[in-house]
């Protein structure tokens, strides 16, 4: 039987408890299948097996053809940034707390996986955004997020003030504690919990919230996705811009970010059987019932 993948990039949350178990027992099954193995260099050297290929993770989608992310999600935002412009399918096995994005438990990752590697999956764009600082005319920090992109003040300082356009076109000042510009992936991380909208990955949308606003009527918005947004630092101390909660860059005063879809997307592999609204339920607790509460004597 033809392989569909024949080499898989290995990557792994190497610091956490039990991961460096489980990324050897991955490596040994894909290998049993007839996969060649390559590791991500950190993750090689870290679980002691470097006697396997490795290679630095820039350098994976040149030579692998899928990709098998194992940790959390943070892990799995990482390496699809690395990876998403090479079009290397991803996989993720969760090994870490939430797993919206890395859906295979851990604990099933053997019959999962192998269903995937035989051609039983569904895939899965999700967007990304790039940004960029603009300083007196010239681009000082690029970067990709998959899950947003984060303008804020410093913990120790107030207020932040932004200026924000659509498409050259004047939207409004923004006076709060930051401002978050999520994709429909990054829709259920930071920016919900700023009380943005969830977003379904098939919705073409790019979503703003802003972080504990002066304006107690100022709400999130979804703007479409063609669309480039540039936010301006007009006031605060200390502002820096965050992608993914990953990569950072300090910002002045009058610097541009400007944040737009990327070229390409992230492509995701499920195993059959996925459901998104399964995820939701699973990872927000819809799932449960209100916990009923004794009365309280009225003498008390």
């Amino acid at each position: 039987m033809s392989l569909i993948f024949k080499t898989a990039a290995l990557i792994g949350r190497y610091q956490s408890e039990g991961v460096a178990e489980s990324l050897q027992a991955i490596a040994a099954y894909l290998a049993e299948r007839g996969l060649a193995v390559l590791l991500e260099s950190e993750t090689a050297a870290a679980i002691g097996r470097q006697d396997l290929a490795h290679a630095p993770a820039e350098a994976l989608g040149t030579r692998a053809d899928v990709a098998i992310s194992v940790g959390g999600d943070g892990t799995m935002l990482g390496i699809a940034r690395q990876l998403a412009s090479q079009g290397v399918p991803l996989v993720g096995i969760n090994h870490g707390r939430m797993g919206f994005i890395t859906d295979i438990a851990l604990d099933h990752w053997r019959e999962a996986l192998g269903a995937v590697l035989d051609g039983s999956f569904r895939s899965e764009n999700r967007t990304l955004l790039t940004a960029r600082v603009v300083r007196d005319d010239q681009t000082v920090w690029e970067e990709l997020a998959l899950n947003d992109v984060v303008v804020s003040r410093s913990s120790r300082a107030g207020m932040i003030e932004l200026q924000v356009e659509v498409d050259g076109a004047y939207m409004y000042n923004q006076r709060a504690d930051g401002l978050v510009i999520a994709t429909p992936t990054g829709s259920t991380a930071y920016a919900l919990s700023a009380n943005g909208p969830i977003l379904h990955p098939q919705v073409s949308g790019i979503v703003l919230v802003p972080v504990a606003p002066q304006s107690l009527s100022n709400r999130p918005i979804v703007l479409p996705d063609h669309v480039s947004i540039t936010i301006r630092v007009v006031e605060g101390r200390e502002p820096r811009v965050a992608g993914d909660m990953q990569v950072f860059s300090d910002l002045q005063t009058g610097d541009d970010i400007v944040i737009q879809r990327a070229p390409f997307t992230a492509r995701f592999l499920h195993p059959e059987g996925y459901s998104y609204f399964a995820t939701l339920r699973t990872k927000l607790n819809w799932h449960e019932l209100p916990i009923l509460r004794k009365p309280v004597p009225e003498n008390l």
